[in-house]
Parts: structure tokens; sequence; C-alpha cells
């Protein structure tokens, strides 16, 4: 069973803050590539008169929008990382604190 803000410790709450800043950055990542890798095909289809790029940009938005939805809804909030930090052990310190 896993503890509640209430009770976690500041080293595990700042734990807690930095895996779900860690989180959003993967999801930073992700959609770097995705425009990167789609931005390059979409070229390639393009210069060849077709548009097939379509295609691998729709499946892999699909993962994309899963994955942003488990990070983003789950989670909330946006930023960079030390800010996301930042937010997320003070949302962690208000609930520990029952404010």
């Amino acid at each position: 069973m896993h503890p509640t803000n209430a009770t976690m410790s500041a080293t595990e709450l700042d734990r807690l803050a930095r895996r779900r800043a860690g989180a959003r950055m993967g999801w930073y990542a992700h959609a770097l590539v995705f425009l990167a890798v789609n931005a390059v095909l979409a070229t390639i289809s393009f210069s060849n008169g077709r548009h097939w790029a379509i295609y691998p940009a729709l499946g892999w938005g699909l993962g994309l929008l899963i994955h942003g939805l488990a990070v983003w809804v789950a989670l909330g909030g946006g930023g960079l990382q030390q800010r996301l930090v930042a937010q997320e052990r003070e949302r962690l310190e208000r609930e520990r604190s029952g404010l």
C-alpha cells in the first residue's frame, strides 16, 4: 500500500515529484521525435508527389495522444523539468499539509 501525500516524508515527496516531472519530460521527447520524423517523412512523401506520410503520422499520433493522456491527465499541469519538479513538490506539500 502506498502512503498518502499527508504521510510522505520530504524525501518521498521529492522522489514522487521528480518521477512525475520525468514522465512529462518523456512525453516532450516523444513529441519532439514525432515532429522531426514525421516532418522528414512528409518531405519525402510530398517531394515524390504522393501523400502516404499521413498514415504513419496518424498511427504515431494516436500513440502520442495516448501517451499524453496518460501523462497529462494523470499528472496535470505542464512546463520544463525544473519547473515541473517545483510544481509537483509544491502540490504534494499542500496535499500533505491539508491545504
